[in-house]
């Protein structure tokens, strides 16, 4: 479970994740209210994402479109983070992200901003429709 690479853009810098996190996983809840949306804090598990740090301009113009979405959506907002576990990089979170409309993962695939994500190799995202 990853979000994106999310490198992939744009995870939510979260207020309030507990300093728990150092020391195993956490099966959550964990509430938090969403400061701003940047290039990764807390990975959005089961989701890729382009990467803002693009090869090629196309991905560059999908990673903003993402990002842009995921601000609109949760940013200065509340979300519900579940699942976390330190992602495979270390140093970061992955967690599902809720807020009041739902799942946001499936949000981001719904609106074809991200692709699934089971921590595999990730596929570029230059020429890709």
């Amino acid at each position: 479970m990853v979000a994106f690479p999310l490198a992939a853009f744009a995870a939510a810098l979260l207020a309030l994740v507990p300093l728990r996190l150092a020391e195993a996983d956490f099966d959550g809840p964990v509430n938090a209210q969403v400061v701003r949306v940047i290039d990764i804090h807390v990975r959005i598990a089961g989701i890729d994402a382009p990467e803002l740090r693009a090869r090629c301009d196309d991905e560059r113009a999908k990673a903003e479109a993402a990002r842009d979405f995921l601000a609109r959506r949760i940013e200065g907002r509340a979300v519900r983070l579940t699942s976390l576990r330190y992602d495979k990089y270390g140093g970061r979170v992955d967690a599902a992200v809720s807020d009041a409309r739902g799942d946001v993962a499936a949000a981001m695939l719904k609106a074809r901003l991200a692709r699934p994500y089971y921590g595999e190799r990730r596929e570029g995202w230059c020429g890709q429709a």
